[in-house]
């Protein structure tokens, strides 16, 4: 896969703006020097053609600021063209007045500063090579200036020139690269930052539902216990075999699987925050997950297939995991109980786990936000149970993607790294 480029330091679009005052600045002070070099120092300078380069310059920085006016935004390859007109306007008013003898004949360094800084890697040494070509075509080729001439200049090349020249090459290697990599240094802290910051708030978000989780534990003790007792005596009541009876014993099922799962929440809580997470057989694992969620959804029809490979997957998985892929499983039942399709597959570094519903799919407006933030699908949802999910699975270097299946319905696609066999004992 290509290597994705860095973050830039600010927009492309905002450099532009930037660019563009550089260059009306920059091209006032040539066209005032220009005026002062030719009234006060009787320079002998094409003035047809140095004021023409100018005034190119100032209608392409007029289109400039008309084309920021547009919707459309600004990319590399059109920032890195803005900066091959400057190199060439520049090398057209230097081949004017004096070539590689000019004083200002180091303001090359000026756009290969700024695509250093703002560039992708191959752009900024292309600004510098063209920098450094129209430098060495001005060495041999410009109209003569006899006061910017230098002393002791009988040959082509003064000493002085050459040293110039060589001067500027080094000086534009040295700042195309140190620049490049403290910008990209700077980009990629500020991504560091940024992932950093939304990985505290969520520990922060998660760690406020963990806590109202387990004051809400506690508080379910009493009803449930309640629930389970009067379930007895109501089906003790009930008249032998009939419906209510059968109903009543699911109820009771319910409650006791409910009562089951807060005690372990309790007693496994402070064992689990310690304790390094088990590898166990994929295909083992989310089988015993399935098995589980179907106790608590026996309302659901699904299909369980697993990928033809050799080998055997392994994850490393604890009850967190356990819950979140439930979690997943109850948003599939809840879209559509009929006919839900998992798929267990693995690949050389991750396992993928397909669960596909046929639910009504999910609105493109909170696609994106799902996950995130407490945004659910559902009328009455809260949006905390796929949030923990999210966090759970990333907390295992994983992720989960939501997709509407072609053919109708969600595919929640959970991948997570695939780990080497436990060695046995």
């Amino acid at each position: 896969m290509p290597t994705a480029l860095p973050l830039p330091l600010s927009t492309p679009n905002r450099n532009l703006v930037r660019l563009t005052i550089v260059r009306g600045i920059t091209w006032t002070g040539f066209l005032l020097a220009i005026i002062v070099g030719i009234e006060l120092l009787a320079f002998d300078l094409p003035v047809t053609a140095v004021v023409s380069v100018v005034i190119a310059m100032g209608m392409l920085n007029i289109a400039t600021w008309w084309r920021l006016g547009r919707p459309r935004a600004v990319n590399h390859v059109e920032y890195l063209a803005h900066l091959l007109a400057d190199i060439a306007g520049l090398t057209l008013l230097f081949y004017f007045s004096g070539g590689s003898t000019n004083p200002f004949i180091t303001y090359y360094l000026v756009p290969v500063t700024i695509a250093a800084a703002t560039l992708p890697w191959r752009h900024a040494w292309i600004i510098a090579g063209c920098a450094m070509a129209g430098y060495t075509f001005l060495m041999f080729f410009y109209h003569p200036i006899p006061q910017l001439g230098h002393i002791n200049s009988d040959g082509p090349l003064s000493l002085h020139v050459l040293g110039m020249w060589l001067n500027f090459g080094l000086s534009a290697g040295l700042v195309t690269f140190f620049i490049y990599k403290m910008a990209h240094a700077l980009r990629n802290r500020d991504k560091a930052l940024s992932r950093t910051r939304e990985a505290a708030l969520r520990n922060e978000q998660v760690l406020a539902v963990a806590t109202q989780a387990a004051g809400t534990a506690h508080e379910l003790g009493t009803p449930l216990s309640t629930m389970a007792v009067l379930l007895n005596e109501m089906q003790e009541d009930a008249p032998n075999g009939s419906s209510l009876q059968q109903d009543i014993a699911i109820l009771r099922q319910q409650v006791d699987v409910c009562k089951s799962r807060l005690q372990h929440l309790v007693t496994s809580a402070d064992r689990r925050r310690m304790a390094e997470p088990e590898v166990l057989d994929a295909q083992v694992w989310l089988a015993g997950v399935v098995q589980r969620w179907l106790v608590i959804r026996p309302d659901v029809s699904h299909c369980f297939d697993v990928a033809e490979r050799r080998g055997r997957p392994w994850l490393a998985v604890d009850a967190t995991l356990d819950q979140a892929l439930t979690n997943l499983l109850n948003n599939a039942a809840d879209a559509n109980p009929e006919q839900i399709a998992i798929r267990l597959d693995w690949q050389d570094e991750s396992v993928v786990i397909d669960i596909r519903d046929h639910g009504p799919g999910i609105a493109m407006s909170i696609a994106d936000q799902l996950g995130d933030t407490f945004i659910s699908t559902k009328s009455k949802g809260m949006g905390i149970g796929l949030f923990l999910t999210h966090a759970t699975i990333n907390r295992f270097g994983g992720g989960v993607s939501l997709y509407n299946h072609p053919e109708g319905g969600t595919l929640t696609e959970v991948t997570l790294p695939l780990c080497s066999a436990p060695d046995k004992q």
